[in-house]
């Protein structure tokens, strides 16, 4: 019986890929390093530093460790003033709605997300006390497609994984799912071949 439903932020519940595009972009054109819209499909669903690491395979140089950790620093610092315009308006079609759905059926329910920036997020949109459990990229060392993220937020819902419900949008975060023992929800094209137990365009055209 399930008994959780655990959602991905970005990309589900809104969507900040224009966002984090923006940010690389920024760090990428400085540093000449080829980066468009097709090389950015690649960073979904990884942490920060995993995806500095994908945008660098192209660079012209290699780069220390420290030169690394403030590039990263400087992309969340241009990421996190480009949050400032999320609102409200800005939740995905079906979210709310299927939310509301998930606490009728009396399910438990969390954000798992590889974002440190997590809270910020859902503070902009006025969903902070939305959900039972938040978790995020910084309460894990491993992040997605590692299960760590789900599986501790399974763990603070007090339920089984293979009791929980993951809606994600990103390959990464549905292998996170499959390897934590827990049913699927893709939504959105990029994981439509992915083969997770159900998938829609959005939410609103899926059904729990």
């Amino acid at each position: 019986m399930m008994k959780a439903i655990i959602f991905d932020l970005d990309g589900v519940i809104v969507s900040t890929d224009h966002y984090h595009y923006r940010a690389w972009k920024d760090i990428a054109d400085r540093e000449g390093v080829p980066f468009d819209e097709n090389r950015n499909v690649l960073l979904r669903g990884v942490s920060r530093e995993k995806s500095l690491e994908i945008l660098l395979e192209l660079a012209p140089r290699p780069y220390l460790a420290e030169e690394k950790a403030k590039l990263a620093e400087e992309k969340n610092g241009i990421y996190r003033r480009l949050l400032q315009e999320l609102t409200p308006d800005d939740i995905l079609p079906g979210v709310l709605k299927w939310i509301e759905h998930a606490k009728e059926k009396g399910l438990r329910t969390a954000i798992g997300s590889s974002s440190k920036n997590t809270d910020f997020i859902l503070e902009r949109i006025g969903l902070s006390e939305t959900f039972d459990t938040v978790v995020t990229g910084a309460d894990v060392t491993r992040s997605k497609p590692a299960p760590d993220i789900f599986l501790l937020a399974a763990e603070r819902l007090g339920v089984e994984p293979g009791d929980c419900w993951v809606v994600e949008d990103a390959p990464a975060g549905i292998e996170a799912a499959k390897s934590a023992g827990m049913k699927t929800i893709g939504v959105g094209e990029y994981v439509k071949d992915v083969a997770p137990d159900r998938w829609s365009l959005t939410l609103g055209e899926a059904e729990l």
